[in-house]
């Protein structure tokens, strides 16, 4: 999985519980896909948790629409947007 520095170095350090195979997952097969005007690309997918709650995970990526950029709970997003 490609990643830019600022995913490396700021959204893992703060978002600690995300999974790569969740955001691999999100690449491959997105609930949802929405490109932003600057290029990026905006990606979701409905995330199970060990605890049994769900929620939609958004990964946005670079144009390329590969490069993970950012990747966190949408707590907006609803089930009918996805």
């Amino acid at each position: 999985m490609k990643t830019t520095r600022y995913f490396d170095e700021q959204v893992l350090r703060k978002r600690r519980y995300l999974q790569t195979a969740w955001i691999e997952a999100t690449l491959l097969a997105p609930a949802r896909r929405i490109e932003q005007p600057d290029g990026r690309v905006r990606l979701w997918r409905r995330v199970e948790l060990e605890d049994g709650k769900t929620y939609m995970l958004r990964v946005v990526t670079l144009a390329d629409g590969e490069t993970v950029h950012n990747a966190f709970f949408d707590r907006d997003a609803k089930e009918a947007d996805a």
